[in-house]
């Protein structure tokens, strides 16, 4: 199984300064590659706090990791929680804090976890295996309107429709439970000169899937003003984000913590709590992208705590 490779990894050390004595977290651990840099730049005693909702990666990173000792402390957990898990190893404030919103390419090679529709596996895409609520249990049972929503609000999807209607249909004669099965229902719900010669048709569909199955983006908002609460002043967060819908998320809560009037639904603090560094978000060069072609889609934006 190939080896994760961390992306926009230069631009996330130059931004946290990772120095000796400090104190890190990387609220979505994945195979550690962003943290094991991060105790290299903090050496000799910087420290890193890894979390991670998936205990099979947690294992993965832990033996990436044994060299550093005590300096790291991994956590199997949702960064959602940061409070709560930053309470009970009793840390107050910390003097960085990475989010890598990206699943990893483990989960995507992992075939067993039904993450990947080039792969046929059970259709399960949980990243957190006492999660009750499989990709499977999704399409078997939910209405026609309810996959539609999903696969619109997650997906984008501009057949969503069409893609629901067709599955409710297949249902009837026979349980949907494999990702290829998943697949071929979602190339037929497309008419063919409608579909993406750059994506396979089925790419949205499974994105939101995956997205409805761990609850990506609920309590994203939330988490980013804890994240905040939990900086020492001058400390800085980073979150890479590789869709629309995090990256909205993200700038409109930056926005909101720094003082700039948004929406309704993202309104003005009463004071600054955090400065943007990057009006507009970083993204991979070329160069990165031909080396990381998973990193063509990555977006990092970065503020630093008042």
């Amino acid at each position: 199984m190939l080896v994760h490779k961390p992306v926009l990894l230069k631009d996330v050390l130059e931004y946290l300064r990772c120095s000796e004595g400090k104190v890190y977290v990387d609220g979505t651990l994945g195979e550690g590659g962003h943290t094991e840099q991060i105790l290299e730049k903090s050496y000799p005693t910087g420290k890193v706090v890894g979390i991670d909702l998936d205990n099979q990666i947690i294992e993965r990173a832990a033996e990436r990791l044994k060299k550093f000792g005590t300096r790291v402390y991994l956590v199997q957990g949702n960064y959602k929680n940061i409070k709560q898990i930053l309470a009970e190893i009793e840390i107050s404030k910390v003097d960085g804090f990475l989010l890598d919103l990206g699943v990893s390419l483990f989960h995507f090679q992992n075939q067993e976890r039904g993450f990947s529709f080039q792969l046929d596996a059970p259709l399960d895409m949980r990243l957190d295996k006492k999660n009750p609520v499989t990709a499977a249990r999704i399409i078997n049972r939910r209405g026609e309107k309810e996959l539609a929503q999903i696969l619109w609000q997650y997906g984008e999807e501009s057949w969503s429709r069409r893609i629901a209607r067709v599955i409710c249909s297949y249902r009837q004669k026979s349980r949907i439970l494999r990702t290829g099965q998943l697949a071929e229902i979602v190339v037929s719900a497309i008419p063919a000169k409608f579909r993406s010669k750059k994506i396979h048709p089925a790419t949205k569909t499974f994105q939101a899937l995956r997205i409805e199955v761990n609850q990506e983006l609920k309590g994203l908002k939330q988490a980013l003003e804890d994240i905040a609460d939990v900086l020492k002043p001058g400390a800085r967060m980073c979150v890479i984000s590789f869709h629309s819908l995090e990256d909205r998320i993200v700038k409109r809560t930056f926005r909101k913590l720094s003082h700039a009037k948004e929406s309704d639904d993202f309104y003005c603090s009463s004071s600054p709590r955090i400065k943007i560094l990057t009006p507009k978000p970083i993204v991979p060069t070329e160069e990165e992208i031909r080396d990381n072609f998973r990193a063509r889609s990555a977006k990092l934006r970065v503020a630093e705590r008042c």
